[in-house]
């Protein structure tokens, strides 16, 4: 059976009193809207219908290709905007599942489970539930004897007896794609609020005899809808602890989860340590036996088996198997290290290939440069890749060995096995096994240091008030 999805994201979210749209929010690094449509797409949905709104652009810049979208130019209510999506769904045949963009917390097991309760059964619709100790504020689900839902009562229009039912509409539904448009086209705005209102296609469905079923979440947390910060914090807290678990399960140690943060999209193998103020995010991939952190933040880096990274920042970098990196090590773009490089503290890499065995220990930068295999650099060098205008490579090939305090000005390149003497500045490149020395002779002049210390002293007495 063909399914399909419709999702919710039109609204404007004027209580997240934000410049941002609504459900471009991210939850653990990742936006609302995406962790939704990553969820229904994962249950086999063929087609993925968005419904925009207020920030339509920005919405389809992010989703791209993963969707297709329909603008709703005038928010009339949930009814209404589901019936957007006719043009492209009506006349398809199968189930459409129908989500909200804000609701990030819902699982691809629940929904799982929601769509094969709805199709082995034959039913028209199936209502997303939970159960909520303090329901207040949600349409709570009326069943009839059979178990299946007879309506779904707003709290305002409860009587004391479904005041106290504690199972509650979501506002995840799934339909029969067919009867959904066919029930939409009788819904009417007959409301105080002159909407239209998914919830009366229900009510419809079940006018006309046909099943209406209830499927219950086993985490009410799912349920979760993000209308403002407090409920924006909610969701991060439960979206971090079941990232948290997820890879505890999976053979992750992490010492305090309660400090270390996981965006939704990172991967990491088994037996891999996370210690305290550890963030990774975006599409991070650790391998497995690594050392991370503490205090460590990890951006869209690829990360190899046995590399130790401690107290350092890493974005957009590669970092080759038994590497270290750290303490207070900068990796920006670009930064590629081979296995067995040390990187070491208040270093800066970037956009430069460093070979298998190589080390830039301590106060080094190493920006636009190609570093061969067991090349040593010294504390202190740095390669200078920009003139004001354009930037310049740097190359160091095997075995080079670069001494303290060197200054290479690219385009430069330093031969196999080369020595570059402390002190130097290279703007001529070194060949294969030579020894370059860049600097002035030093010049002793015995007894002059305190006639300098004299003269500084006569200065400073005559600039002196009386």
């Amino acid at each position: 059976m063909k399914r399909m999805a419709v999702v919710l994201a039109a609204g404007q979210g004027k209580r997240m009193k934000s410049k941002l749209y609504k459900v471009l929010h991210p939850v653990c690094d990742k936006p609302m809207v995406g962790h939704v449509l990553d969820t229904v797409q994962a249950t086999g949905c063929q087609r993925s219908i968005v419904i925009v709104g207020h920030g339509a652009e920005a919405v389809q810049a992010y989703l791209g290709e993963k969707a297709e979208y329909v603008l709703q130019e005038v928010q009339l209510g949930t009814g209404h905007a589901v019936k957007q999506a006719k043009e492209l769904l009506g006349n398809e045949e199968g189930t459409t599942i129908v989500i909200c963009g804000d609701t990030p917390l819902v699982t691809t097991e629940t929904l799982e489970g929601l769509m094969t309760l709805h199709e082995q059964r034959g039913a028209a619709a199936t209502v997303l539930t939970a159960v909520m100790e303090q329901p207040a504020g949600y349409g709570r689900i009326i069943r009839g004897e059979d178990g299946g839902v007879l309506k779904i009562v707003e709290q305002k229009d409860c009587t004391a007896e479904e005041d106290a039912v504690c199972e509650i509409n979501t506002g995840t539904y799934c339909f029969d794609n067919a009867k959904l448009f066919a029930a939409l086209e009788k819904v009417t705005n007959s409301n105080n609020q002159q909407e239209y209102y998914l919830t009366d296609v229900i009510g419809i469905l079940r006018s006309e005899g046909e099943i209406v079923l209830g499927y219950q979440a086993k985490d009410a947390a799912e349920s979760i809808g993000v209308n403002d910060r407090l409920a924006l914090s909610e969701a991060e807290g439960h979206m971090r602890q079941r990232i948290n678990r997820n890879h505890m399960l999976g053979g992750v140690t992490i010492i305090d989860p309660a400090s270390t943060y996981i965006g939704a999209d990172v991967t990491i193998g088994a037996d891999t340590i996370l210690y305290p103020g550890t963030f990774l995010k975006g599409k991070t991939v650790i391998g497995d036996n690594c050392v991370i952190g503490p205090s460590s933040e990890i951006e869209d880096c690829l990360i190899m088996d046995r590399a130790v990274i401690k107290h350092s920042v890493l974005n957009q970098a590669q970092v080759g198997a038994r590497t270290t990196v750290g303490p207070f090590a900068y990796l920006r773009p670009g930064a590629v290290l081979g296995e067995e490089v040390k990187i070491g503290d208040f270093v800066e890499v970037k956009n430069a290939t460093i070979g298998d065995g190589s080390k830039v220990s301590h106060l080094s930068y190493v920006g636009d440069a190609s570093v061969g295999r067991n090349v040593n650099i010294g504390c202190g060098a740095i390669t200078v890749n920009y003139d004001g205008y354009n930037k310049a490579l740097t190359e160091i090939q095997d075995d080079a060995f670069i001494g303290s305090n060197v200054n290479l000005v690219a385009p430069v390149t330093v031969g196999k096995g080369a020595f570059v003497v402390a002190g130097s500045t290279i703007t001529r490149s070194v060949q294969e096994n030579d020894l370059a020395i860049a600097r002035v002779r030093q010049e002793n002049k015995p007894g002059y240091a305190e006639k300098i210390r004299s003269r500084a002293k006569a200065k400073k007495n005559q600039s002196s008030p009386s």
